[in-house]
């Protein structure tokens, strides 16, 4: 199938499938106008790389997870992908403590806000002097 057809399949944009291509995350056989022509498998390849992005990955990452698709025998990849993993994992872990402890922060200053908002709304105002 050709690349407006794997798009329409999987609601993947062209731009993104090449892009997916660019990465090594996806191939392609070229015609003889230079037309990229993908397997039906190419489906299922470009669904395993957009949960694998949804789930947070670069596409660096994702380069190093689906040896494990392909060669899925190999303890040794395997391995790798399971380190990989879990080290995204990690990232994500510390990126959820700093998002945290950014709420928290600003949790502080809004507290510290709505005290003000209030001080303000019972505090009279100011008459005018006449000159």
């Amino acid at each position: 199938m050709r690349i407006g057809e794997l798009s329409k399949r999987t609601g993947v944009s062209p731009r993104s499938l090449r892009y997916y291509e660019e990465q090594g995350l996806l191939t392609s056989s070229r015609s003889d106008a230079g037309q990229r022509h993908y397997s039906d498998a190419a489906v299922q390849r470009v669904s395993l790389v957009r949960q694998l992005f949804d789930a947070g990955m670069s596409s660096r990452v994702i380069a190093t997870v689906l040896p494990c698709v392909d060669v899925p025998g190999d303890l040794g990849v395997a391995e790798e992908t399971f380190t990989a993993m879990m080290r995204e994992r990690d990232r994500i872990d510390a990126d959820i403590a700093h998002l945290i402890e950014t709420r928290d922060a600003l949790d502080v200053l809004i507290r510290a806000n709505s005290r003000h908002r209030a001080e303000l709304s019972t505090t009279p105002e100011p008459v005018a002097r006449s000159a």
